[in-house]
């Protein structure tokens, strides 16, 4: 039913659980779905990290002016381990596998393609935040990459409802014919193992 797939929970990190500027106050409400998925299929899952750069100076175009606003958040300021992802999702790896970005999107250097077509991947199952900004990224590079996509729902999290709901229509409607919406109990009674 799911082919060859794989879980890519989007930036669980405690940097966005925690009191921080970039805190998603959502996140919390949406882990326990995130957590079930990763606890059942901890060996199809990809935890991505949004990485800062260790100071603005270090970032290229208009992530430079990015970071002088948000330098609070760069390495010179903000403790490395608040990278890490949440405690509840960490005991998962391995065999769970980390992947460090420094954008939005997964997808700009061609290693998470690179990896997943070693393995003949073709659908993505998404959880994470934000859900109209890296969930969004990642979303929008693995339709282009001709991958199935399935997000699940209620396990994506953002900071403001108004986008969120905004993002989710986008893709259910728009990209009707490569995305699908489910929920996480949808998904993992469907027995996603079946066609491994």
């Amino acid at each position: 039913m799911f082919g060859n797939w794989r879980h890519i929970c989007v930036d669980m990190q405690r940097m966005f659980a925690e009191d921080t500027p970039w805190r998603v106050a959502w996140l919390e409400a949406v882990s326990p779905q995130v957590i079930e998925v990763a606890s059942r299929h901890s060996a199809r899952t990809i935890f991505s990290r949004f990485c800062p750069p260790a100071r603005p100076s270090d970032a290229h175009g208009m992530w430079r002016t990015y970071y002088e606003k948000w330098r609070m958040m760069t390495g010179e300021h903000l403790p490395p381990d608040m990278l890490a992802l949440v405690p509840e999702l960490a005991r998962y790896c391995p065999p769970a596998t980390l992947f460090d970005k420094q954008t939005y999107s997964p997808w700009v250097d061609g290693r998470l393609h690179a990896r997943l077509a070693m393995q003949a991947v073709d659908t993505l199952v998404i959880t994470g935040g934000e859900t109209d900004v890296c969930v969004l990224a990642t979303a929008l590079g693995g339709i282009d990459l001709g991958y199935r996509v399935i997000i699940l729902k209620d396990a994506v999290c953002s900071g403001a409802d108004e986008t969120h709901d905004a993002s989710l229509t986008l893709l259910g409607h728009r990209f009707s014919a490569q995305v699908e919406l489910l929920l996480t109990e949808d998904f993992l009674s469907s027995d996603p193992e079946r066609d491994r």
